[in-house]
């Protein structure tokens, strides 16, 4: 791999230069803001535009994870990662659901953190605090996935001159500086940068990978069904019920990410809100149907890949494109950085809502319900650090490929959904059934996982547990109603359930 373009000193000016672009604008985007205040930090003071959130949430549905890791997957699991494009959508329509009326009522009580919405819908008790250990497992292992997809992404882009030790730790500490220093406003200011890299350098890398090949996607699918058929037959019975299962798992969970939920609240306006989530609708087949195809090429660019080396497709393919000429050695520049950055601005939303869920509903709630808005972020700013230094040393050996980080997380958090989409919408809900169905649906999943069990007859164990996560919570609140702990306040009147439908 000594040959391979970005590798020696092109590599390292290329991350140099991105890693000096993403520090000015954090330093700009904190200049002149509060940044002890709360709501300046973690949501922009909740006046996100329509260009700003809709870049920062296409990265938080296509992260490094989406660019990295799912290629590969493709060169390994053939046309059933095909289910990778409709999966996206569903969040998209998941979004749809439950988000504009999320957003009138964020709007109107003033929520920061997910575990706002959670705390005003059912009270204070039980029920917030599992939602809130969720929350922070599945954010700790987003961000893990991110430290994983940032030093192999470093890495193969490179060709190794960067190792991947190396490449986490120095973009770790370009990501904290920045996160602390800007916020909410430097995280959606950077994934705009990101998301146009990452758009146009796709794009070209698609282009640049098909020409490789002669221009000939129908050959490529013949050379395949010839040495590897079974990528190419159609699944077994198990394969498509797993692949509907994931797309019900993935559109649920994904939705309810905390720093999506966050996004949801930093939006300027419904129609705002509405706008951005309209062009997302988009996105899977300018993004995930394209890296689904770069994957399928690259199985004829290099085949014969062990699992391990095919974590590296992407800068492999990456690298070969941009010996095509200066215009691809230029756009695989820009898709250098743009991967990098991803997957570094994915990984600070997930810090960035890690930080504000400790700070607000951990220390302000139960270990200093007395102190300041500014000890609060500073407490959420330290813990934020804390555990990423911790994420670093799992990294170091990381837990298997990135498609299983992925799906670990999902099987968890997937258990808040109910909570946000059947608590907006059925005001019989309560938080007794609620809680007890989120705490099976939590131990069936996790339970499955350890046991090493990765689904039942196609089934993954997060979409069983959130099937009796459901069954609980709608058997149990119509035998016993809304208990004393619910909050006696309606939190959905009429005229807001007619806005948040609009």
């Amino acid at each position: 791999m000594n040959d391979l373009t970005f590798s020696g000193t092109s590599g390292v000016l290329v991350l140099s230069a991105y890693a000096v672009i993403m520090l000015v604008i954090g330093w700009w985007a904190g200049r002149g803001t509060t940044s002890s205040s709360a709501r300046s930090y973690y949501l922009s003071g909740s006046g996100l535009g329509f260009v700003a959130l809709f870049f920062t949430l296409y990265a938080t549905q296509y992260s490094g994870n989406s660019i990295v890791g799912y290629a590969p997957e493709a060169y390994r699991s053939g046309f059933t990662w095909w289910q990778s494009v409709p999966f996206m959508v569903a969040v998209i329509a998941a979004y749809l659901i439950f988000a504009p009326r999320l957003y009138v009522i964020a709007k109107r009580e003033g929520f920061i953190t997910p575990i706002d919405w959670v705390r005003h819908r059912f009270g204070k008790g039980k029920l917030t605090i599992l939602a809130a250990v969720l929350m922070l497992w599945g954010l700790a292992n987003y961000l893990l996935e991110q430290l994983v997809a940032m030093g192999q992404g470093i890495s193969g882009l490179t060709g190794a001159t960067i190792p991947y030790e190396v490449g986490v730790i120095a973009f770790v500490l370009v990501m904290l500086i920045y996160s602390w220093s800007g916020g909410m406003r430097a995280v959606a200011l950077t994934d705009v940068m990101q998301g146009i890299a990452l758009l146009v350098g796709v794009a070209v890398l698609l282009f640049g990978a098909l020409y490789l090949v002669g221009g000939d996607v129908t050959g490529v699918t013949a050379t395949l069904a010839d040495t590897d058929p079974e990528k190419v037959a159609v699944p077994a019975t198990a394969d498509s019920v797993e692949w509907l299962s994931m797309i019900v798992l993935i559109g649920l969970g994904a939705a309810v990410y905390p720093h999506a939920i966050q996004r949801i609240y930093a939006a300027r306006s419904e129609r705002t809100l509405k706008r951005s989530l309209a062009v997302m609708a988009w996105m899977p087949l300018l993004t995930t149907a394209v890296v689904f195809v770069v994957g399928i090429v690259g199985t004829q660019l290099f085949p014969g890949l062990s699992e391990d080396d095919s974590e590296q497709l992407v800068g492999m393919i990456a690298n070969e494109v941009a010996g095509l000429g200066v215009f691809f050695y230029i756009m695989m520049i820009l898709l250098f950085g743009g991967v990098v950055a991803a997957i570094v601005s994915t990984a600070d939303s997930a810090l960035l809502a890690f930080s504000s869920v400790v700070a607000r509903d951990v220390y302000g709630r139960h270990v200093n319900p007395a102190a300041p808005e500014k000890r609060q972020v500073l407490v959420g700013k330290i813990a934020g650090v804390v555990a990423v230094a911790i994420l670093l040393v799992i990294a170091w050996n990381p837990p298997g490929t990135l498609y299983d980080i992925f799906v670990l997380k999902f099987e968890l958090i997937v258990q808040l959904a109910p909570v946000f989409m059947l608590g907006l919408y059925w005001r019989r809900m309560a938080a007794g059934p609620a809680f007890w169905g989120m705490l099976a649906g939590a131990l069936i999943a996790g339970g499955l996982t350890v046991a090493g069990v990765d689904d039942l007859g196609g089934v993954p164990g997060g979409l069983l547990g959130l099937a009796v996560n459901v069954g609980v919570c709608v058997i149990g609140s119509l035998v016993v109603g809304r208990p004393d702990d619910s909050p006696s306040e309606d939190p959905m009147p009429a005229q807001e359930a007619t806005v948040g439908a609009a």
